[in-house]
């Protein structure tokens, strides 16, 4: 099954986001442009995969992190149920894995939610016309990442103190856990901000998000 673009028709779109501003935002942005037009709405994967079942969109618009599961899974299901829809996966989380994730799950292209809107469309208008082949902004700097490491080395112990950073951890709880002083604790943790660059933990685990040192909540899992 699947749909391909009609040349002088619309291409029909539909959204798949759990946050109605942001469905609001894109459907704004669609109906600027004559090309397109917004069909459908869903909050969740499974309306989304329903959804697209039932209206053959030329393209979709996916969201990486739903309430009922990965948008990468339903990426992958709508690729295998409908070879010719283009989806453009969008996501907060904007690092390597996510990127190599939506490349590997089928996505047409990759969009994180900072960009303009007008980023989205773009990605829509390749998405429908060139549903199997990828495209996203730092698509070519993330290959070279991934072919070349050049980020930080973290050694075993500051990867550990990296996570339990990011669960929200105190120096105290962090000392607790690895069973060490606070003061041993503290050295660990700046030895860390000093490798990523970094003045305090929010500017830590973005960087180490960015680098692909940390996995973010809406991973693939393989």
């Amino acid at each position: 099954m699947g749909t391909s673009p009609v040349p002088n028709g619309l291409t029909k779109v539909l959204l798949v986001d759990d946050h109605d501003l942001i469905r609001k935002g894109l459907r704004h942005a669609f109906e600027r442009d004559s090309q397109f037009e917004v069909v459908g709405e869903a909050g969740t994967a499974a309306d989304g995969i329903r959804q697209a079942a039932a209206l053959q969109p030329n393209v979709v618009i996916m969201d990486l992190r739903l309430p009922d599961g990965s948008g990468l899974e339903a990426t992958r299901q709508l690729r295998k149920a409908h070879p010719s829809m283009g989806i453009v996966v969008l996501t907060m989380y904007a690092g390597d894995d996510q990127l190599f994730g939506a490349l590997e799950a089928g996505a047409s292209a990759f969009v994180p939610k900072s960009a303009p809107a007008d980023e989205v469309v773009a990605a829509a208008r390749h998405a429908a016309s060139n549903p199997s082949s990828f495209t996203a902004a730092d698509l070519a700097e993330a290959m070279k990442r991934r072919l070349t490491p050049s980020g930080p080395q973290l050694s075993p112990r500051e990867g550990q103190v990296l996570k339990l950073l990011a669960d929200g951890m105190s120096v105290a709880g962090i000392a607790k856990r690895l069973y060490v002083s606070e003061s041993t604790a503290k050295t660990h943790i700046s030895k860390l901000y000093e490798k990523l660059g970094a003045a305090n933990r929010a500017q830590a685990l973005m960087t180490a998000l960015r680098l692909g040192l940390l996995e973010a909540p809406d991973s693939p899992k393989f």
